[in-house]
């Protein structure tokens, strides 16, 4: 009785403080009208049928382990991708526990410190620590498992949600978006369309601590948790239609990046450059042209035909407007790869990988080519002063017999 009691208690504080009507619904919506079945028997969204997605997402990322060991590894391996062999640092326990605390360049005073308690100089300590970065930085293999992974899914996702809409009028009229809102059904293949995409991402969120680290790793996070709130928001609020074309949207693109970058680790360069092309003509064109004019249009014109603005209108978009400026954010990354694309030939590198990581690659090239031209001037000087001392052995021994020959012609 008690327990049945307190949660009775915890319901009604959640309904309350939580899933406030007046902050989710527009006004004169109640959560009975949502919840109201359709004529056609399709289901009606309400919050607790998204909790199945946390389950779901813990077996995604089982999903993800099995697949990037059983299918992705032997993929790379007969496509040929190859992974650089790296140089294994010498233990040095002080400069081990300074690059675990901070792992990044050091000053010029944590070289003098270190130099003091290692007794090494700074330059050794600078090739150290490059060269322990670069042990751990991901190799080709793992790249292209992750990539290989986000590509089947992206790929099966989009090809589900356009089976899925292809045939509903929202998918080629946008303002049917609102028509006969909130009364909306959700039909069987849309709702599990809304809860693997849920569920991928809150997979790509815990996962985030241990998948390989960009330089837009800050926007990849605010990215994830914005699409996270933008799908269980629109789900609640019976925004359905709205959401599927918005994520039918970002999935046109996603697999054909993902496909690029799986070539890319393999040195396909002619077909990830022709891959590249047709990303970056699908994503400006959905990203900066459709998405905008279309969908974010709908949600913010066409939805004032049906309720005024209140808080929750505002949250939607907010998170709509924060998608959008990611877009441009990438957008500008993509017309830079473009540019040397044009310019050099090829796409030389994914603009989203670490630029500190390469930079250290770099010096340790220029690193060994030094070392080697001084081993080579090293070995040349003295096969200059090995030459020079036969020839004046020589010399001296001619000169001596000739010296012995001298008083016996005499």
């Amino acid at each position: 009785m008690t327990f049945s009691f307190c949660v009775y208690r915890l319901e009604e504080l959640v309904n309350q403080w939580i899933w406030r009507q007046d902050f989710w619904l527009p006004p004169g919506v109640t959560w009975k009208d949502i919840a109201e079945r359709t004529s056609d028997g399709s289901r009606h969204p309400v919050p607790r049928g998204l909790l199945i997605s946390l389950p779901l997402a813990l077996g995604f990322i089982a999903l993800r382990f099995v697949f990037e060991r059983v299918v992705a590894l032997p993929l790379s391996r007969w496509l040929g991708v190859c992974d650089r062999v790296r140089v294994h640092v010498t233990p040095v326990p002080k400069l081990e526990a300074f690059y675990l605390q901070k792992n990044k360049q050091p000053s010029q005073n944590d070289l003098v410190v270190l130099e003091k308690h290692c007794g090494l100089t700074q330059r050794q300590i600078q090739t150290w620590l490059r060269q322990r970065r670069n042990q751990d930085k991901p190799s080709n293999t793992r790249k292209f498992c992750e990539a290989s992974w986000r590509f089947v899914f992206y790929l099966i996702a989009f090809l589900a949600g356009l089976i899925s809409l292809i045939n509903t009028p929202w998918f080629w009229d946008h303002r049917e978006c609102w028509s006969g809102y909130p009364r909306q059904g959700v039909a069987e293949a849309q709702y599990w369309y809304y809860i693997m995409e849920l569920s991928f991402y809150l997979s790509l969120l815990l996962c985030v601590s241990v998948d390989i680290k960009r330089k837009d790793f800050k926007e990849q996070i605010i990215h994830h948790i914005a699409t996270i709130f933008l799908i269980a928001f629109s789900y609640c609020a019976n925004y359905v239609r709205v959401g599927t074309l918005v994520m039918l949207v970002h999935d046109s693109s996603d697999f054909l990046l993902e496909s690029a970058k799986m070539f890319n680790y393999a040195g396909w360069r002619k077909t990830c450059d022709a891959l590249f092309v047709v990303f970056a003509a699908v994503f400006l064109v959905t990203r900066l042209v459709v998405f905008p004019c279309r969908v974010i249009y709908t949600a913010v014109v066409d939805s004032l035909d049906v309720f005024p603005p209140y808080p929750g209108y505002y949250f939607l978009n907010g998170l709509l407007l924060v998608l959008q400026a990611l877009h441009i954010f990438w957008a500008w990354l993509i017309l830079r790869m473009v540019h040397k694309f044009v310019f050099l030939g090829k796409v030389e590198r994914d603009e989203r990988s670490d630029e500190e990581s390469e930079a250290d690659e770099e010096d340790e090239v220029g690193e060994e080519e030094c070392s080697w031209e001084q081993k080579k001037g090293t070995l040349n000087s003295k096969f200059v002063s090995l030459a020079n001392n036969c020839v004046l052995n020589n010399l001296t021994n001619q000169r001596r017999k000739m010296n012995s020959r001298t008083p016996k012609a005499r």
